[in-house]
Formats: structure tokens, C-alpha cells, sequence
């Protein structure tokens, strides 16, 4: 069958530019599913996406003209419903029939088969291919209907009585195969083969595209614009590298910015631009973002990623001379670098200290008071942390005790400052630089170091990915600051549910468990969560038990991405160990895992702890030399004190692989017991003493992870 190449396009007024590479790509993909699912497509098709700032369009090859016809097997009724006595057709038969297109005409046709424990009546036709015109409405509309428009709008068609409703009004939809017009209609417009191009420098207006192939070309050439998102994307990144490389600086790197520009301009052309050197005064961070958010300007960083006063335009417009171009984004955003340098300057007239008391005018939460009352809580969850590394048996950090008085003064002091750059001009007018502010303003009035490097830092991890705190006090500081959101709201019941977690306390948590796994930081995590309680008086009630089980959610969900089995998780999670400790154990579990003995041994660990769970009472881990009757016992027992001690050692250093790997060496005695042994014999001394030698062997096992969880 012959096939052509099927180009649909979607002309609209200016599309949201966030959005846009999203639309284009689920226009596309909606857009050649549908027809596949038609058998309008081949196997050597293949769409190809172009969005731009006012199109959406689709290239596919390989369509067909009409799909294939296909056999069509119909399942109708079970005989007994279906024929009546003399074999005649019954009623239900005859709609059942009707229902499929068919009549009483087709009744010779029937096949009698048994289906499941009952005979049924079937009917096999053959369905015609569909055209592409009306294969192409359907796909089109379900395309349309299916696109993640992140607000719709509705607008009167050219009629005056009618209306639609879209992401934005659409004035044009070009549908060809090959070169010939398909047929169809959406959003009150007629396919046809004219679009428009750039509205300043199209060569022509409008442009009657030839065919589907030369779709993208004669845009660029005759309509000025590259209609691909992805070829717009890789010009402007080109611009903007071989710009920066002439005055030997490098573009700021952000994916997001070049994405958003992307989708503003259909003929990018990169210019340079500059502002006054006295602007760079500011923090970087403020000039940064004000150029990125608010003019889509991307800044110039010198070899030591120092912001310049210099930086790049990304225009539509290619005139001959760009110099009024230039100088008017010049002039559009020295007032913004100036409010910028006003906020800075006004914002260091009062210290942090002087703006600590209007936290108390600043609601947090209407169940948890004010930010001046959340600052204490902080303060008092941190100096509990503090004492908590200060008795921990694995020293954190520092070896001197006194050195903890320290870390405490800094936690403490940076805990009442943490939140007071809210009250900033700067951060009211840029949210995103709290914490950042208050570290600038922090060395501007002489503030110790860990002090405000802990102001910026006790929001880290901000997201997936991002850093953690870099010195002790941020540390420290972060964990507090995480672990009062997390039993603060817990305590009054404002969990997250589904898909709505309107406090970030899933990434609260997962913050609270990367610090502690990826510092190593020997704390226990529920005495952490305990400990934070008391902070809130009789605000809240206790809800460590919930909080604990949502933390160890997060924890098992983040080591499954990194790559780590089920089995692997619950293994070590089971034993509630230290945060810091899970990496080690994981790889030890991973490698025990992998030993020939390790499917027996955990098989047995398994059986040894259902053993041990149905015995009465309290089973002690001891043995009875006197009272080893059967060989097979014995031999358990002797092999018990042989590898135990290796075991142990590895365990108390540090060396978890070691320590598993030592219990290889029990699984013969294991296996021959369990083959020898009654455990549960008459006499009760002997089972008192086979269960004693069974709980000392699940002790010994079950130090680095609970081995049971990895038996299939």
C-alpha cells in the first residue's frame, strides 16, 4: 500500500511559553497514537514535533491513504440464550447481532465453539479500513482534548455566535498528505495549506506550504521562523556560547531560562549588552535573578563564576543595526538593578537582631503561632540536637567536648536570625533569596561565620538533588528547622494526602533523612523526633509513631531509586538502625546476598524466627553444653562459637560485609540441624535448651540486617 507523509498545524496567537514545549510534544504524540491506533500509521513511522510561540504541528511519515482492513472476531451469546429449542435464533441473539452491525442474514455464518465450560456462538467478518479524512478528525479532536493546558480560555469564532474553548484563539490549521489537503475541522477552522510566519520579517504573508516535507523549510525561508522547539533550542544555546566566548565569559547555566526563551522567539538573533559596574555592589544572586526572572536576560560570568556587567539578550528580531534594540534593553533594566541596589542598601540600615521581634507579627501557622514563636521551637530542638552529638559514641566531627559549647552558642544564635530576613525589603521583593540574604546581611554586621553560613544553609536540601548544609551549625540548624515542621504539623494532624502536600513534608523528611544518612551522623532517629516534642508544649499532641513510620517511607522509597531491591531495604530498615549506618549495611546485605549460602541461610533465619515466635514465654540466648544430646546440635553449637566471635569483631569496627560473609560458614551445620533435630522435643529441658541455641543463632545473624526478609 502506498503511503504519504502527514503534516497537521495548529495556528494560534501567542501560546504560554512555560507550557509550550509540554503542548507541543502531547500534540504530536496524541496526535500519531491515535492514528496508530487506526492503522493509519506503518512501522516505519515516525512524528516529528514543532512548537513555536505560535504553532503547533505535527510531521508524521509514513500514513496511509486508508488503513488495512482487519478481521474482526465477534463473541456473541452462549448457545443455551441464543437458539431455541428447534435452533432457531432467540431475540437476544438478534440484538446481540444488531449491536454489531449484522442481521439475521448472517445467522448461516455462525460458528458454535466452546468458550470456558459452556458452548458460545461466534461471528467473523472483516471491518474496512478507515479512510484518513474522518481518521484524521478523530485523532485530531482526541489530540486536542488531551492537551495539558495549564489554563483554557474561551473566545467567539469569526461568526459572532459561536465560541470555543482552547488554550488560546486559533486563526489557522493546515492539514496535508503529501501535497493534498485533508479534509478536516477543529476549534471552528477548515483545513487548509496556508500558515503565517514571523509577524515583522516574513518574506511572504502568508506562506502556501508546497507539501508536508517542506513544512519546516519554507517557514524558515519564506516565513523567517524555525518552527522546531528542539533546532530553536540548539540555535539559541550557540548564540549564546560563541557570544560569551568572544568577550572570554561564560552565560549563566540555566536549563529552565533557555527552555522559556525558547519558546518565546521563532528568529532568535543573541546580542550583548551592558550595565554600570557600580550595580555589582549588590550580591550577584539579587542581579542574577532579577534579570533571569523578570527581562528572561542571561548573565555573564567570568572565570571564577563571578558575575560581570555584561550580559546577553536573546531577540526576535534581526535588524540591520541592533543598537536601538541593544540600548533599549539596557535602559529597561537599569531600574530594575536599581530597585535591586535600593533594597540592599535600605535592608542593611537595621540588623537581624532589631527584626527579631517582628516575627511575632508574622503568622506561621494559625495552630502553631507566629515565625518569632517557631524560632524558639527551632532553638530549643537545636541545642537538643547538639546534646545528642555531644553524648553519641561515634564523636561527630570534633573530639573536644568543650567544642560542642561552641556549636551550640552558633545554633542557637543563627536560630532567632534564621527567619528574619522575611522581613526584608530584598526577600519581599525575591522570595526565592531567603536565607541567602540573611547570610550577606549576617557578615555585613560581623556576625561569626558558622552563623551566617547556617542562616543561608538551614533550608538546605531545598529539592531533590541539591546540596546539604556545609559546615556543623548548618547542619545542625537544618535538622531543626526540618524536624519543627515535621512534628509540628504532624502533631496537629495536617498530613499530606495523595498528591496535595501543601508544607513540602515529604521533602522535609527526605531532607531530615539525607542529612543523617549522607553525614553519617550517629543519631537515632526517634530519640531526634522525641526530643523535638517537648518544644511545643501543649500545642500538639505526640506523633512520633506516624512521623516515624512517614520518614521510614521516605527512606525506603529513596534507597529503592538508588537502585536497591525490596528485599534489600526492608533487610536493614527492619532492624531500625542508626540513618548513618544504612549505606554500609545495604552493601554488606547486597554482597551477602550474592553468596551461594545465602538463599539457606535466610531461608533458615526464617524458620529459626517463626520458631521462636510461637514459643511460650521468654526464650533466653543460652545453651547447656551437658544438655547437647544429637551430634547434629553439637556441631551447631561448636560452629556457633567458632564464627561468632569473627562476626562480632567485624561488627563492633565498622565492617558489616565481613561480618555477614563470616556467617557463610554456619550453613551446614544449619541445614544438618533442622535435618537431625526435633526442636520441639518432650522433654522440656531439651527443648528449652535447642530453643536457647536457636535464639543465640538468630542473634548472631540478625546484627547487620534481619536476614529473614531476604528468603523467597
Amino acid at each position: 500500500m502506498t503511503t504519504k507523509n502527514l503534516l497537521v498545524e495548529l495556528f494560534v496567537e501567542e501560546l504560554p511559553p512555560k507550557a509550550l514545549k509540554k503542548l507541543g510534544e502531547s500534540f504530536a504524540h496524541a496526535l500519531v497514537e491515535s492514528l496508530k491506533g487506526l492503522g493509519l500509521t506503518t512501522d516505519h513511522s515516525v512524528v516529528t514535533t514543532y512548537a513555536s510561540p505560535r504553532r503547533l504541528a505535527a510531521h508524521i511519515s509514513s500514513v496511509l491513504a486508508q488503513g488495512s482492513d482487519k478481521p474482526v472476531n465477534h463473541k456473541l451469546v452462549p448457545v443455551s440464550v441464543g437458539l431455541d429449542a428447534q435452533g432457531g435464533p432467540t431475540q437476544a441473539l438478534l440484538k446481540k447481532l444488531a449491536s454489531v452491525g449484522a442481521d439475521a442474514s448472517v445467522l448461516p455464518q455462525l460458528e458454535r465453539r466452546v468458550d470456558g465450560k459452556s458452548e458460545a456462538l461466534f461471528w467473523s467478518t472483516t471491518v474496512r479500513g478507515i479512510h484518513l479524512a474522518p481518521g484524521l478528525q478523530i485523532a485530531l479532536e482526541h489530540a486536542i482534548a488531551r492537551l495539558p493546558i495549564p489554563k483554557v480560555m474561551q473566545y467567539q469564532l469569526a461568526d459572532g455566535w459561536s465560541s470555543v474553548s482552547f488554550v488560546r484563539p486559533a486563526h489557522g490549521l493546515v492539514a496535508l498528505h503529501g501535497a493534498d489537503v485533508v479534509p478536516v475541522t477543529a476549534l471552528g477552522l477548515t483545513a487548509g495549506r496556508e500558515t503565517r510566519g514571523h509577524r515583522f520579517e516574513a518574506k511572504v504573508d502568508p506562506v502556501v506550504l508546497q507539501d508536508a516535507d517542506h513544512y519546516a523549510r519554507q517557514l524558515e525561508e519564506q516565513g523567517a521562523v524555525i518552527a522546531s522547539f528542539a533546532a530553536r533550542h540548539a540555535e539559541i544555546s550557540r548564540q549564546l556560547q560563541h557570544a560569551a566566548a568572544l568577550q572570554g565569559l561564560t552565560p549563566i547555566d540555566d536549563a529552565a531560562l533557555l527552555d522559556e526563551v525558547t519558546a518565546l522567539v521563532e528568529r532568535p538573533n543573541v546580542l550583548l549588552c551592558q550595565f554600570e559596574r557600580e550595580f555589582l555592589d549588590v550580591p550577584q544572586e539579587c542581579l542574577i535573578l532579577t534579570m533571569k526572572a523578570n527581562q528572561k536576560y542571561f548573565p555573564l560570568l567570568d572565570a571564577a563564576g563571578k558575575l560581570t556587567h555584561k550580559f546577553l539578550i536573546v531577540s526576535n528580531i534581526r535588524p540591520e543595526d541592533p543598537s536601538r534594540v541593544i540600548e533599549g534593553n539596557e535602559r529597561v533594566v537599569r531600574p530594575r538593578l536599581a530597585d535591586a541596589k535600593f533594597f540592599f542598601d535600605q535592608d542593611r540600615k537595621k540588623t537581624l537582631a532589631s527584626r527579631v521581634p517582628g516575627l511575632d507579627k508574622v503568622v506561621y501557622h494559625g495552630k502553631l503561632g507566629t515565625q518569632g514563636e517557631r524560632a524558639l521551637r527551632v532553638r530549643a530542638i537545636g541545642h537538643a540536637i547538639v546534646n545528642q552529638l555531644r553524648l553519641a559514641t561515634v564523636p561527630y566531627g570534633v573530639d573536644e567536648k568543650d567544642h560542642f559549647d561552641v556549636l551550640d552558642s552558633k545554633v542557637q544564635e543563627a536560630a532567632l536570625l534564621a527567619k528574619t530576613d522575611l522581613l526584608t525589603d530584598m526577600v519581599g521583593e525575591f522570595p526565592e533569596l531567603q536565607g541567602t540574604m540573611g547570610r550577606y546581611y549576617a557578615r555585613h554586621e560581623g556576625l561569626r561565620d558558622g552563623v551566617a553560613i547556617a542562616i543561608e544553609e538551614h533550608y538546605k536540601p531545598r529539592f531533590a538533588g541539591d546540596t546539604l548544609p556545609s559546615n556543623h551549625s548548618g547542619t545542625v540548624l537544618a535538622l531543626a528547622d526540618k524536624l519543627e515542621t515535621l512534628v509540628g504539623l504532624f502533631g496537629i494532624g495536617q498530613l499530606p494526602t495523595g498528591d496535595k502536600d501543601p508544607f513540602a513534608l515529604r521533602r522535609h523528611a527526605l531532607g531530615v533523612v539525607r542529612i543523617l544518612v549522607e553525614k553519617n551522623m550517629a543519631l537515632d532517629l526517634a530519640e531526634l523526633v522525641r526530643s523535638a516534642v517537648p518544644a511545643f508544649g501543649e500545642l500538639i499532641s505526640d506523633p512520633s509513631e506516624p512521623l516515624l513510620i512517614f520518614i521510614d517511607e521516605r527512606l525506603a522509597s529513596m534507597l529503592r531509586e538508588q537502585g536497591y531491591s525490596v528485599q534489600e531495604v526492608d533487610a536493614v530498615l527492619a532492624l531500625r538502625p542508626i540513618l548513618g549506618d544504612v549505606p554500609g549495611r545495604l552493601a554488606a546485605v547486597r554482597t551477602f546476598a550474592a553468596l551461594a549460602e545465602a538463599p539457606s541461610l535466610a531461608a533458615a533465619n526464617k524458620r529459626v524466627g517463626n520458631i521462636l515466635k510461637k514459643a511460650e514465654g521468654v526464650v533466653e540466648a543460652k545453651v547447656d553444653t551437658a544438655l547437647l544430646k544429637e551430634p547434629a546440635e553439637a556441631a551447631l553449637h561448636e560452629a556457633l562459637g567458632q564464627v561468632r566471635p569473627h562476626a562480632d569483631a567485624a561488627f563492633e569496627r565498622g565492617d558489616y560485609t565481613a561480618s555477614l560473609k563470616a556467617l557463610a560458614a554456619l550453613k551446614t551445620p544449619v541445614d544438618t540441624f533442622f535435618d537431625k533435630v526435633m526442636v520441639n522435643a518432650e522433654d522440656p529441658a531439651l527443648r528449652a535448651n535447642r530453643l536457647g541455641l536457636l535464639s543465640t543463632l538468630h542473634a548472631a545473624m540478625n546484627r547487620v540486617a534481619d536476614l529473614s526478609k531476604l528468603a523467597t
